[in-house]
């Protein structure tokens, strides 16, 4: 029995012409009368009658058609249903983070997660928050990984993005040491001895959590480099150029070694969430289970 017969009942008892059926399933009539003939002849009884206004169905047809149509949303299901399994291995999911955690964080985390479910490919795609915002918001990827502070507006709305705490960080003030291993620039600045402040560009996340904790207190300051890559404030203030808020997890192994040391207290520090950001609506199975595997719940709405 061939799948492509159900189809071609199906066609000829709907046009009831031999002609137009064999259009719509696109061969030719000799083609669509042979395989309606063979179909036929597998069941074992004559399923149309053919006359001069065109092939109506037998008895035994009309009792077939019900079970044809059956088969074939059984098989049609099955065939997704099957893709989608196998689409699960091959589709690459895409996930924006910002450049601050595509270096650091991501790699460890996406392992722990791998470990509690089978993933597929995975595209990772780091850029500014500004332009992760914009992939999240345009629908070119599934997930947005990034740095939040309550005093920061979040970077996309709760109601259509829903996120889940994944992690945690601490912005510390960071500069070269001095020979004697003291910070080369301290906070707070004085008037007479300013700071010099490496500062995000708007673009970055880190600067607007910055910038909304503004009572820190910090002195006199001078600006001096300012980017939206939190790894190029990182080589400036290795460098001695000033002092640069720097996430944690970016900056341990330069603290550790000694390339760089606190520049003040750590009432300079600021304490951020690191946060897995998602479409509210449903998404492929693939990217559900790593919803799942990070520790989220699964809408139970419609996709």
């Amino acid at each position: 029995m061939d799948y492509d017969w159900l189809s071609d009942f199906e066609a000829l008892a709907e046009h009831r012409s031999f002609s137009r059926a064999a259009d719509v399933r696109n061969i030719t009539q000799p083609a669509f009368s042979r395989r309606i003939r063979a179909l036929e002849v597998w069941i074992g009884t004559a399923l149309f009658e053919r006359g001069p206004q065109g092939a109506r169905l037998t008895a035994a047809g009309k009792s077939f058609q019900p079970h044809a149509r059956d088969l074939l949303g059984l098989l049609n299901r099955a065939r997704r249903e099957t893709r989608a399994v196998g689409e699960r291995k091959t589709t690459a999911l895409a996930i924006a983070a910002t450049h601050a955690l595509s270096f650091t964080f991501f790699p460890s985390w996406i392992r722990r997660v791998m470990r509690s479910q089978a993933l597929g490919p995975i595209n990772l795609i780091s850029d500014s928050m500004a332009a992760c915002e914009q992939q999240m918001l345009s629908g070119e990827v599934q997930f947005l990984l990034c740095h939040v502070h309550e005093a920061a507006a979040p970077p996309l709305a709760a109601d259509r993005f829903p996120s889940l705490r994944v992690g945690d960080d601490v912005l510390v003030p960071l500069c070269a040491p001095t020979e004697s291993g003291g910070p080369r620039w301290a906070l707070p600045g004085t008037a007479a001895q300013p700071t010099r402040y490496l500062g995000y560009s708007q673009a970055s996340g880190l600067g607007r959590i910055i910038a909304a904790c503004g009572g820190l207190e910090i002195g006199a300051t001078v600006t001096g480099v300012t980017s939206h890559l939190a790894a190029t404030l990182a080589t400036m203030a290795r460098d001695g150029h000033g002092v640069a808020w720097l996430p944690l997890t970016l900056a341990a192994e330069d603290l550790g070694r000694g390339r760089l040391v606190r520049a003040g207290s750590e009432r300079f520090d600021i304490p951020v969430e690191i946060r897995l950001f998602r479409s509210a609506a449903r998404l492929s199975e693939a990217a559900e289970d790593l919803w799942r595997g990070a520790g989220g719940r699964v809408p139970s709405g419609p996709g």
